[in-house]
């Protein structure tokens, strides 16, 4: 199930709604906790075992991994835990990718390639998996206590508003809250988790899907015969889908759980204004860069030691979140395509960025960020790279024409992407979201919310295409 489908909008969500704020409090996570599997089993019924099952091992064996006095003891429940994770994460995302270059190679040696059945992978794996190993990290490492009910922990990793593609929350943001969260259980919040859910419905409905359909109108042309003109523009439709798509997802996320009375951390903070990749990657997917820097890069050594020991940590890292997001070699070169600049930036070139004034620094970054997509976008390297020398090719070729209403969601898009540039863009924003709103703006938050619904909804129904990029993840 999504959260820009008709089925969640006008039944799961307000059946969901009126049971939890209808509920004592005593079972109000209760109630969260069914409705999250139920969410779950919508769409990925026979997946919903293997994510109660490991959650039921993982609860057990952080507990008795607490209990344990002696280190080694202590090391070998975590690497159990750690393992049974990432093996299920590898086996079910990348046994596929593994087995197909297998093949390859045994071709070249003219044998017989390895028979296998395709597997289907578990929606939201990468996430939960990721966030089932910041509790098993937590807890051994005496960040928090282990959460003394299973059921408490299995709503913090089951949670539906994160459940599917975060944030990724790490276990000591949340574990307060799963227990006690009245303080934030207002009638203020529940409004102002409303309507940035709906903000988040439009970012994904009336902007991302949009020009998402245009740029799978390029990406689908034969790619030998694309004008250059073509192409950069699918490359810009795609780059605004995928931030609108993404963020759209995580306000509604945040939106939703703030009508719960849960703080859920940011994800996203305006990541095209960025004068560096390193800036980018402090305002994109903001948790999962969170995630990566204390559970992997600080772990590998972070900035100690010598400077080419911190460039290869930077690498490393970035070819990790690479292979993340997708089995495939497109998505390698795209972490290592990040790292790379990365580690030029760290090495000289934040130092010529800073001599060239604010603006030029955005745009060389925006079109780096930008060319970095097509990899993410087009799964086949070979194919990518075909795309790529269609961009610098600065030929004519077949056109897709993009009509007056893909320029009408293109143009308000750029604007929404770079508006907190703007000299009240940024106060706006703080205003929309976090700020406390006065009778006055919640009516007119209110009426604004209720429109945009209204539009969503007719969009829903009226326009077929409706992905989510990040499901797939």
């Amino acid at each position: 199930m999504v959260f820009s489908s008709i089925v969640f909008l006008l039944y799961f969500l307000p059946l969901f709604l009126l049971c939890y704020t209808r509920a004592p409090r005593k079972a109000k996570n209760v109630v969260i906790l069914l409705f999250s599997i139920v969410f779950y089993s919508w769409g990925a019924p026979r997946f919903i075992f293997v994510i109660l099952g490991t959650t039921l091992l993982d609860f057990h064996l952080v507990r008795l991994m607490d209990s344990m006095a002696v280190a080694w003891k202590r090391k070998s429940l975590l690497a159990l835990s750690l393992l049974v994770n990432l093996g299920l994460l590898f086996y079910f995302k990348y046994s596929n990718f593994f087995i197909e270059n297998l093949n390859g190679v045994l071709a070249l040696g003219g044998m017989q390639g390895v028979h296998w059945t395709k597997l289907v992978l578990p929606i939201g794996i990468s996430f939960y998996t990721f966030e089932t190993i910041t509790y098993v990290v937590d807890v051994y490492r005496k960040v928090h206590r282990p959460l003394r009910k299973f059921w408490d922990y299995q709503l913090y990793i089951i949670l539906f508003p994160k459940l599917i593609a975060g944030p990724i929350v790490r276990y000591h943001d949340l574990a307060g809250q799963i227990e006690d969260r009245q303080k934030h259980e207002t009638a203020d919040n529940r409004l102002q988790g409303l309507y940035r859910f709906a903000l988040g419905l439009a970012k994904k409905v009336l902007i991302a899907n949009h020009v998402g359909a245009f740029a799978d109108q390029v990406f689908a042309t034969e790619v030998q015969g694309l004008g250059s003109a073509s192409a950069w523009l699918g490359l810009l439709a795609y780059t605004l889908q995928i931030y609108f798509d993404f963020s759209g997802y995580s306000d509604m996320a945040l939106g939703l759980a703030q009508t719960m009375g849960f703080r859920l951390p940011e994800n996203f903070n305006n990541p095209y204004v960025s004068g560096s990749i390193t800036e980018f990657w402090r305002r994109w997917h903001m948790t999962l860069g969170a995630w990566m820097r204390e559970y992997l890069y600080i772990p590998l050594g972070g900035n100690r030691g010598p400077g080419w020991r911190t460039y290869l940590n930077l690498w490393l890292v970035f070819l990790a979140s690479g292979i993340w997001h997708g089995a495939s070699w497109s998505f390698v070169v795209w972490g290592a395509y990040h790292g790379f600049f990365l580690v030029l930036e760290r090495s000289f070139l934040l130092r010529i960025y800073q001599k060239m004034g604010p603006w030029l620094p955005r745009l060389i970054t925006f079109c780096l960020v930008m060319l970095g997509w097509a990899f993410f976008r087009i799964e086949n390297l070979n194919q990518a790279l075909e795309f790529m020398g269609r961009l610098f090719a600065f030929e004519r070729g077949q056109t897709v024409a993009a009509g007056a209403e893909v320029w009408a969601r293109i143009l308000p898009a750029l604007i929404f992407a770079f508006w907190v540039l703007l000299p009240k863009g940024q106060a706006l924003q703080n205003a929309v979201y976090f700020a406390e709103h006065s009778g006055r703006r919640h009516v007119l938050l209110s009426s604004i919310s209720l429109v945009l619904w209204w539009l969503c909804l007719s969009g829903i129904a009226g326009f077929s295409f409706n992905p989510f990029i990040y499901f797939r993840f």
